[in-house]
């Protein structure tokens, strides 16, 4: 489509999140809910996450067991209380959470078509909490995008 057609636009939005804990919660409708609100029919979306100890993750929505067997791998790969971490000054669950997040994503780049994220049928966008305590989370999701013109605004009606 020539650029006559459709017009470019760049929003941003900061979407905050409450988790319960550690696990991860689910964002999609969330993101799309702001992709429906931008007018946008197609283009990326960028979705980053503004926390050290939380991190984003596309993964399986339709059963929770292979959330929970991811959750429980990183549990497992990277334990609390081990006697080597030096930055314990807020719990045992501190350092664990920034290798935690370091190891996955603080953003995604997703493209959205039809004012939809063009996720499989089985995926999902989540914050993964990996604190052990509720938090307020902030995540900032930064659409690019086109909006198609009407036939009745492209001929100048």
């Amino acid at each position: 489509m020539s650029s006559s057609h459709c017009t470019c636009v760049f929003l941003h939005e900061t979407l905050s999140v409450r988790t319960a804990g550690k696990g991860t919660v689910e964002v999609t409708d969330a993101v799309n809910e702001a992709l429906r609100a931008s007018g946008l029919t197609r283009g990326t979306v960028t979705v980053f996450c503004c926390h050290t100890s939380c991190s984003l993750v596309l993964m399986e929505n339709a059963d929770l067991s292979a959330r929970q067997d991811l959750e429980a791998f990183m549990e497992r790969l990277v334990p609390e209380d081990e006697p080597y971490f030096v930055h314990t000054m807020e719990g045992a669950d501190d350092m664990p959470s920034h290798i935690k997040m370091a190891l996955t994503r603080s953003a995604e780049v997703i493209p959205f078509d039809q004012g939809r994220l063009s996720l499989g049928t089985w995926q999902g966008l989540f914050l993964w909490e990996h604190r052990a305590r509720p938090h307020s989370r902030q995540i900032v999701v930064s659409i690019h995008g086109v909006a198609e013109r009407s036939k009745s605004d492209r001929n100048g009606v």
